[in-house]
C-alpha cells in the first residue's frame, strides 16, 4: 500500500481539535488491551506511533493519566470540548502514540500487528502473518520493520 504524500491531517469529532502529521508513523498496529477497549467502546484501537518533532496540535485538549494494564503511566489526551480521545503519551521518550481512527484519511494506515492479543475478545480473529504480541511491545523494532516492509515501493 503507498503512503500518502505527507502533511496529512486528522482531529477530534467537533473539529476544535486538529493535528498535522509530516511524516510517516514508524508504525501502525492494534492495541486489544483492556484500557484501549473500554477508551474506543470497541474491541481494539488503532495506534500509530509519531515521533514528537512529526506531530503538531492546535486547539484545546485534556489531559488524563492512568496506569496502563502494562504498570506505565500513560498520559492520555483528549479534545477539552467533544472528549474524544486522540493520542497518548507513553513512557518511551520522543514519541506520541496516536489514534488512527482519527485520520481524516485512513486508508493508507492498514495495521501491521497487534498488541496486547492475550486481552482480545474471544471473536476477534488474529492474523498469524502479522507481528503480534501477547503483551505490550517492549520491543517495537518489530512493528517498525513490518511498517516498512508494507510500505516498500
Amino acid at each position: 500500500m503507498s503512503l500518502p504524500q505527507f502533511p496529512v491531517e486528522g482531529g477530534c469529532q467537533c473539529g476544535a481539535v486538529r493535528y498535522r502529521l509530516t511524516a510517516s508513523p514508524q508504525s501502525v498496529y492494534n492495541c486489544h488491551c483492556k484500557d484501549c477497549q473500554r477508551f474506543s467502546g470497541a474491541g481494539w484501537s488503532m495506534s500509530m506511533i509519531v515521533r514528537d518533532g512529526d506531530f503538531a496540535v492546535s486547539g484545546k485538549t485534556d489531559r488524563y493519566e492512568r496506569v496502563a494494564e502494562s504498570g506505565n503511566l500513560i498520559g492520555m489526551n483528549f479534545c477539552a470540548n467533544c472528549h474524544g480521545w486522540l493520542w497518548n503519551d507513553p513512557p518511551a521518550p520522543g514519541i506520541k502514540v496516536v489514534r488512527a481512527g482519527t485520520l481524516d484519511d485512513l486508508n493508507w494506515a492498514a495495521p501491521v500487528g497487534n498488541i496486547w492479543t492475550e486481552s482480545k475478545a474471544a471473536w476477534v480473529e488474529i492474523d498469524p502473518n502479522q507481528v503480534n504480541f501477547a503483551k505490550g511491545a517492549t520491543d517495537r523494532t518489530p512493528l517498525f520493520d513490518a511498517w516498512t516492509r508494507s510500505h516498500q515501493d
